[in-house]
C-alpha cells in the first residue's frame, strides 16, 4: 500500500476509528519527538514539543501507531503513557 492509497494527494484529511486526522500527522509527531529527545534543545522547544506530540497522541492511537511501534526514548514514553494513562512504565 502507498501513502496516496490511504489519502489520495488532493485529500488533506481522513477518518480512521472516529477520529478526523490531517494528513502529516505522523511526520509532525516524529519531527517534534526528534525535538524533545534532543538533549540540545531548549526547555522551551521541548516543552512546545511535547505540547504537540500530546495534542497528536489520539490521532495517533486511532491509526494504531502505538499498537505496531513503541517509541524507544524513555522520557517520551512515560510522558504519552502518563497521558494517555497507559500506566506502562520502564525505568
Amino acid at each position: 500500500m502507498r501513502a496516496a492509497d490511504i489519502l489520495p494527494d488532493d485529500v488533506d484529511t481522513g477518518e480512521f476509528a472516529g477520529t478526523v486526522i490531517r494528513k502529516g500527522t505522523v511526520a509532525a509527531f516524529l519531527a517534534n519527538a526528534e525535538t524533545f529527545s534532543d538533549p540540545g534543545a531548549s526547555a522551551a522547544a521541548k516543552a512546545i514539543a511535547e505540547f504537540h506530540i500530546l495534542e497528536a497522541v489520539p490521532a495517533l492511537q486511532a491509526l494504531g501507531l502505538f499498537a505496531v511501534m513503541e517509541v524507544r526514548d524513555p522520557n517520551l514514553r512515560h510522558c504519552i503513557a502518563d497521558w494517555t494513562g497507559t500506566g506502562r512504565r520502564e525505568r
